[in-house]
């Protein structure tokens, strides 16, 4: 199994780099970056850099880890523009970048810039025209397409990416699920080994309706990571209050990380994400990550 950094957009330009080139330096195998504009919670003061920016810079700034965004809201970009950001992002990437998509969530962004967030069946019939487009516009010389919510007419993308995977985020077992199995080359959802098994089996289903080995889309998850030091009393508030909170955490001695980070493979789950969001800043931060690296992670 793989093992990626999620740099927080809200850390500044500078923080997101440290944490890229750290990444780069130490043998992760990715740097996974985030879609908002804002903060989801009630402290709007925090800010949040956008993601194809602070992509564009990493791949500029790196040679060897792959870049994905995590994901792009269909909700506030137009597959089109997606498609021509991604085949530029591509060139820099020297086909390093992975595309993640995703049917758009947040309400309070929507609500703050005035965009539209439908109800959940509509958006996902958007979201899978918009992955009809952009795998289009990918692929073909020139793209037509007459769809209730996007029309194409001969439009072209140029110049083409080589090999650019799509990711897809989602986990909803209905629809999200089938909409993965037709169009992703890779899939990611959030959640301990236990639920990836359960999304596992869901998905399996749903790629047999379509005729597709389940095996041939590669899978990743995240959860909040952390190796907790013994008399760390803040960390064991702060897992406290995630799990309140109904994140999807695994907190605790390297041996209790270790035990439940060993059953994603057994899972399905080719490459985990570490997000850094509650690592502290500085040493802090990457203190975290070391640990976590040597105590847990170099031993799977």
């Amino acid at each position: 199994m793989d093992f990626s950094l999620w740099p927080a957009a809200a850390r500044t330009w500078q923080g997101v780099l440290e944490g890229a080139e750290y990444a780069e330096r130490t043998g992760w195998h990715g740097v996974w970056i985030a879609d908002h504009f804002m903060q989801n919670g009630d402290d709007l003061s925090v800010p949040v850099n956008e993601v194809l920016a602070l992509i564009a810079g990493v791949v500029a700034r790196t040679e060897r880890v792959r870049v994905g965004s995590m994901v792009l809201g269909n909700t506030y970009r137009h597959p089109a523009v997606v498609a021509n950001a991604a085949a530029t992002i591509d060139q820099m990437a020297n086909g390093r970048f992975v595309l993640g998509i995703g049917a758009g969530w947040q309400v309070n962004e929507h609500e703050a810039y005035g965009i539209e967030l439908p109800p959940i069946g509509p958006r996902l019939k958007r979201f899978e025209e918009a992955c009809q487009v952009i795998k289009g516009l990918l692929t073909q010389e020139r793209t037509t397409f007459d769809g209730k919510y996007y029309q194409l007419t001969d439009a072209p993308c140029e110049p083409k990416p080589a090999n650019l995977p799509i990711l897809i985020g989602a986990s909803g077992e209905k629809v999200a699920l089938g909409i993965v199995a037709k169009y992703a080359d890779e899939w990611n959802h959030w959640g301990r080994p236990e639920l990836a098994a359960q999304k596992g089996e869901v998905f399996a289903q749903h790629c047999e309706r379509v005729g597709r080995d389940p095996k041939t889309v590669r899978r990743s998850a995240q959860t909040f990571l952390e190796v907790v030091v013994p008399g760390d009393t803040e960390a064991i508030e702060r897992k406290e209050r995630l799990e309140s909170r109904g994140a999807h955490v695994i907190m605790g001695s390297a041996q209790e990380v270790l035990d439940v980070v060993a059953q994603y493979p057994a899972a399905g789950i080719d490459e985990l994400l570490v997000p850094d969001a509650f690592l502290g800043d500085g040493d802090r931060r990457f203190d975290a990550l070391e640990r976590l690296r040597e105590e847990v992670l170099a031993k799977i």
